[in-house]
């Protein structure tokens, strides 16, 4: 199968409430309860089907995917946790990609914000200031391997995101203009 297909997804909507948790313990609030399984259920509609599913160590990260798992079918003991995913930057996050396994054509991310945003603006082009909570980036490469997609502009480029109810936002990336869909 020709190309690869990316999910960057930054963890839903985390609790402040208690101030004595370190940064890695934060929980989903109520909010990001409620949207996880919305957003998984928007990409099950979709038919997404990753082939792995990667997710920071923080609670916040490791919680919204495995809310998400369950949308999409994915057996919750399959996914991978990985500490190196916890606030990196877009370079890191880069990096990451490129070393990803070339057997898997579907990768789905669970990260966190500045870095994902960073990813996706900076480094794959679109126009986007600040990925949402539990927002939903997919990129779609024409390269064959992660080390090569890496380092390419996406094909093909979709962000969703719990309060986009008028449907995806897709991007024209030759030029890089937001370009909302109709119905």
């Amino acid at each position: 199968m020709a190309g690869k297909e990316l999910f960057v997804v930054r963890h839903a909507k985390s609790s402040w409430d208690d101030s004595t948790i370190s940064d890695h313990d934060r929980p989903l609030n109520e909010r990001g309860l409620r949207n996880a399984p919305d957003m998984g259920s928007r990409l099950s509609d979709r038919e997404v089907s990753p082939d792995v599913l990667i997710s920071s160590t923080a609670l916040r990260a490791r919680t919204t995917a495995e809310i998400m798992a369950v949308s999409l079918n994915f057996p919750k003991d399959r996914i991978v946790l990985d500490r190196a995913l916890y606030h990196a930057s877009a370079t890191e996050l880069q990096e990451y990609i490129g070393g990803l396994d070339d057997s898997h054509f579907s990768v789905m991310l669970f990260g966190h914000n500045p870095g994902m945003t960073s990813l996706v603006s900076h480094l794959y082009g679109l126009a986007l200031d600040k990925l949402p909570t539990c927002g939903v980036v997919y990129l779609n490469f024409s390269a064959e391997s992660w080390a090569e997609a890496s380092r390419s502009m996406p094909s093909e480029a979709t962000i969703d995101f719990p309060k986009n109810t008028s449907g995806k936002f897709y991007y024209n990336v030759s030029n890089h203009t937001q370009i909302q869909a109709q119905g």
